[in-house]
């Protein structure tokens, strides 16, 4: 990968347009079924899909409410009237020779999305936010002088949305994408999921010279981004790129571009086409869209709590580490999972006294964030999909800080819980790992370890406070793991703060 000198004194412009296969049960315009999912090539096709003579589309209602709602989301505008326009272009996994999408009258526009960068709000345009139906999937066989067409997405509902060129940088880009995905995800519009398609982006590329304040006649952009890492990666390569250029005298060609993933740059693929070439028309064969104030009034009411907000309020309610918000925030299906373990825990509050919520609350972000998504991880499942409930969750958590089982005897009791499921105090019983807290008991075993170990102790007094942990660890050996680690630092200290 080579690499390009930086600047300051050029403003890179960036702006995005980025494609959101809905999550519906059918197609856009047809009855196939609308699954991303599905690995045998066309199977999910219909006439309409195939493009067979005489056949009429007919818009798909679940479509259009997720693109309005995605709207309200981003703040854009919303008129009354939209319609479906024609864009034509030939291409093997178009079988109509044109494309339904919108025009000049798409469902929303003029909105915003505000993210935070280094602990500033950055507010990023929404030009449109268009609904419209995918192409299907050119397959290019390697060292075959063919290529197969699988239609299984064409014709899947796609919203695509265009932004301002207000993006500064690639971490600015990924951060947006990130926040992008995180509210459709949160409507339920779509899985948004990059490796498998569902999202889609292409990041166009452009650089002002010194002292230049309208945008650069020239823009450049990437295709074949599947992650927020390489669209970051893809825009921190282009940058440099281009300000070499400028100040040789030179303007980067209009052109489109892959991100090879190997290499680890921008490789040429062909000319940037522009509206024109599209020679866009009206849709004959559909009506044209109204969006009453009722419609959209409605739409408003029953709009989920978005992840700007929910951030907000886990960061003022439970007291969390930004980093930690952040990453519940970025697994919906985890977030809402650990507000449920909470809930539980406020239940325990009401029925023991001596726990301290907040502790818990912590200790159960901790939990979900570490051990639990590393097993889910693993499994590629969410969850939902685990047989570990919230309740036993809470309970877990409620263990541990009431000091009945210790952090080392929670993870074995957690491995049996995510394995079987089950009360976590039954499996406590059953592997006989109940924490050992009677100061009576440990004082006898903390005896038996300083009289053992004469030297530690020796070593202790003379300001070695390694030798200290060495005998916390000798007194958890005779309590065989099961003392309470707090009881156990607290009487080896006094038992050693007055001996000679």
């Amino acid at each position: 990968m080579k690499e390009y000198p930086k600047s300051t004194e050029y403003k890179p412009v960036i702006g995005f347009e980025i494609h959101i296969e809905l999550k519906t049960k059918s197609k856009m315009f047809g009855t196939a079924a609308n699954n991303p999912d599905e690995k045998q090539p066309n199977t999910n096709i219909d006439e309409i899909d195939t493009g067979q003579p005489g056949t009429l589309p007919v818009a798909n209602k679940e479509a259009i409410r997720l693109s309005a709602l995605v709207g309200l989301a981003l703040n854009c505008q919303i008129d009354e009237f939209s319609k479906f326009d024609r864009k034509h272009y030939f291409y093997p996994d178009l079988p109509k020779g044109y494309q339904i999408s919108q025009y000049d009258q798409p469902i929303s526009k003029n909105g915003y999305l505000d993210i935070e960068v280094n602990g500033k709000t950055k507010r990023i345009g929404i030009t449109r936010a268009h609904l419209e139906e995918d192409a299907g999937k050119n397959v290019h066989p390697d060292g075959l002088p063919y290529s197969l067409v699988d239609y299984n997405r064409a014709g899947a509902p796609l919203l695509e949305i265009v932004t301002e060129p207000d993006i500064e940088s690639g971490e600015e880009a990924r951060i947006f994408l990130q926040e992008l995905r995180n509210i459709v995800r949160y409507l339920g519009a779509s899985d948004a999921n990059m490796e498998k398609g569902t999202m889609r982006c292409e990041p166009n590329i452009s650089v002002r010279q010194p002292g230049e304040t309208n945008l650069p006649k020239y823009k450049v952009e990437v295709k074949n981004i599947n992650s927020f890492k390489f669209a970051e990666s893809a825009i921190n390569y282009e940058i440099p790129r281009h300000i070499e250029m400028l100040k040789e005298g030179k303007t980067p060609k209009q052109v489109t571009m892959g991100w090879n993933e190997k290499d680890s740059c921008t490789v040429e693929q062909r000319s940037k086409e522009e509206a024109d070439g599209y020679r866009y028309m009206p849709e004959p064969d559909l009506p044209i869209l109204q969006f009453t104030k009722e419609y959209l009034d409605n739409l408003r009411n029953i709009m989920p709590e978005l992840p700007t907000q929910k951030r907000a309020r886990f960061l003022e309610e439970y007291k969390l580490p930004a980093a930690d918000v952040e990453n519940l925030i970025n697994w919906k299906e985890l977030a809402f999972y650990f507000e449920d373990v909470v809930s539980e825990i406020d239940e325990w509050m009401t029925q023991e006294a001596g726990l301290d919520r907040n502790q818990m609350i912590k200790l159960a972000a901790n939990w979900c964030l570490q051990d639990f998504s590393a097993l889910l991880n693993q499994q590629l499942i969410n969850p939902s999909d685990s047989v570990v409930t919230a309740e036993n969750f809470s309970e877990l958590i409620k263990l541990i800080v009431s000091g009945k089982i210790s952090s080392s005897a929670a993870k074995q009791v957690f491995k049996v819980m995510y394995e079987k499921g089950g009360d976590p105090s039954n499996i406590v019983e059953d592997l006989g790992l109940t924490q050992v807290s009677d100061e009576g008991a440990i004082a006898e075993a903390l005896d038996k370890v300083i009289a053992a170990n004469e030297k530690a102790v020796a070593d202790y007094k003379a300001g070695m406070q390694k030798s200290f942990g060495f005998l916390v660890g000798m007194a958890m050996k005779e309590l065989k793991g099961k003392g309470n680690p707090q009881i156990i630092n607290e009487l080896l200290k006094k038992k050693l703060n007055n001996t000679d």
